[in-house]
């Protein structure tokens, strides 16, 4: 049901909304967005929104409010408040070396953010500690208990980053960038990894193809050859005038990762490894060298709400549930935190389904209500400037960069998220009158997929800007 008070009403519906109430509102944007919708050939039973007014905890406007919806990555501001509003914003993870014997254990605490240039960091600190040989390298990545999980699962791309899998020593989201660069002098053609891990094994059979950059001249065709992941194949024909190529792709296993990207670095930095890799718990008698603190949780979810990172989100949800159950992290640990979180916060999440916390699920639904519910919640926060600042600015930064560029600077706040079937954007506009409204906006229908939902989040963003 769609509803739309006139200025003088004010409707409660307690059974729906429970304390919310719909307040009044302009019923010229009715007529906006529902030409909108009927525009776009979206069914009315297909499309669910809330606008909330932060101030009086009232519903302006919505659309099938209670409606459970797929909500893609805009589940993701869930995953983050909750999270920081248990853990706070100075929360961070740690990741250590211990010895033993000669074995050096590199022992994992879920760092949701390992990139390549902090593992350096971390390798380093190791060196300038004088530490120089090492036997082998054991990965203890016990912090995590997970099930056996399909990375290509979601959509049969298990090799791309956003299906990586979380792991409790997850280092450069498992991803590798290849370029693929013609040398005209030498008449080859050059593939540089970064990095470039001891135990990836690259095949080259790219032709070298002189003459003008034409289709035949410019195939490049890429496999990973192998179970592990551990061997890939480049093959076709390039043209030195064709454009350098890079691409990226998630590749080995994550404790075969950490260890060859380790061991590359390593060796870069003087030290040797003269043993193998053994991936067990580290042993109770070892000595700890060093505790390496990741970015704070603040920081962390400003990088996953920016940028929609899944495994970040997973990894927060997993160090939710390590956070109130106890080691080691499981999912079933996580759901059942963000449960009882809601429940201690007042919120109705007991229907909610979370699945994995990020978004990248078929099985995660939840109401646009429960979502506005969420968001109010966290506006009224001790830490509402941190999750705040944590959402895409439209036309600013994030993945609202492109979009929504004619809203007034830092106006409009929204996560997006899109999957096959499904588009939705969850967060604040702070219209004309310097007032705040919540807007979340979940659209299920395959038509989203060629683009008819973002219309309708776009003309109840521009409806709040101009006449809230």
């Amino acid at each position: 049901m769609t509803f739309f008070p006139s200025n003088k009403e004010i409707l409660c519906a307690a059974a729906l909304l429970g304390p919310i109430c719909a307040a009044a509102a302009d019923t010229q944007r009715a007529d906006t967005v529902q030409q909108t919708i009927l525009a776009e050939r979206l069914p009315a039973s297909a499309v669910s929104f809330v606008v909330l007014d932060t101030q009086s905890g009232r519903v302006v406007a919505s659309q099938n409010p209670g409606t459970p919806r797929s909500p893609a990555s805009t589940i993701k501001v869930v995953t983050t408040f909750a999270s920081l509003d248990v853990l706070g914003p100075a929360f961070t993870w740690h990741t250590r070396a211990l010895s033993r014997g000669d074995d050096l254990i590199l022992q994992g605490g879920g760092d949701p953010y390992m990139t390549l240039e902090r593992w350096w960091s971390f390798a380093h600190a190791l060196r300038n500690d004088g530490l120089k040989v090492i036997r082998d390298i054991v990965v203890d990545d016990s912090a995590f208990s997970l099930q056996p999980e399909d990375p290509g699962a979601f959509d049969g791309r298990p090799n791309r980053a956003y299906n990586v899998v979380p792991d409790a020593l997850m280092v450069n989201f498992q991803s590798i960038e290849f370029k693929v660069v013609p040398n005209a002098d030498a008449r080859r053609i050059d593939i540089v990894a970064n990095p470039a891990p001891v135990n990836l094994i690259i095949e080259n059979h790219i032709r070298f193809a002189p003459g003008r950059c034409t289709a035949a001249a410019s195939r490049v065709d890429f496999e990973v050859a192998t179970e592990r992941w551990d061997r890939v194949v480049f093959s076709g024909a390039l043209s030195p005038h064709c454009a350098e190529r890079s691409f990226t792709r998630v590749l080995l296993r994550p404790a075969e990762y950490a260890y060859g990207s380790f061991a590359a670095l390593w060796q870069e930095l003087g030290g040797e490894i003269t043993g193998k890799l053994r991936v067990e718990a580290a042993p109770a008698d070892a000595r700890l060298l060093l505790s390496y603190d990741s970015l704070t949780l603040g920081e962390i979810i400003r990088l996953t709400n920016k940028y929609s990172s899944n495994l970040m989100a997973r990894h927060l949800l997993l160090t939710l549930g390590e956070a109130r159950y106890g080691a080691p992290a499981t999912l079933e640990k996580g759901a059942a935190a963000l449960k009882d979180w809601g429940r201690e916060r007042g919120l109705s999440l007991e229907d909610v389904e979370i699945d994995n916390g990020s978004g990248l699920s078929r099985r995660t639904h939840i109401s646009a209500l429960q979502m506005a519910q969420v968001l109010n919640a966290a506006y009224h926060s001790r830490y509402a400037p941190e999750f705040m600042a944590s959402l895409p600015l439209a036309g600013i930064d994030g993945t609202l960069r492109a979009r929504m560029k004619d809203s007034p600077g830092g106006a409009v706040r929204l996560k997006t998220g899109h999957i096959d079937g499904v588009s939705g954007v969850a967060g604040y506009v702070t219209a004309g009158s310097g007032k705040t409204y919540i807007l979340v906006s979940l659209i299920n229908d395959a038509r989203a997929d060629d683009g008819a939902a973002e219309p309708v989040h776009a003309a109840l963003v521009s409806w709040m800007l101009q006449d809230l």
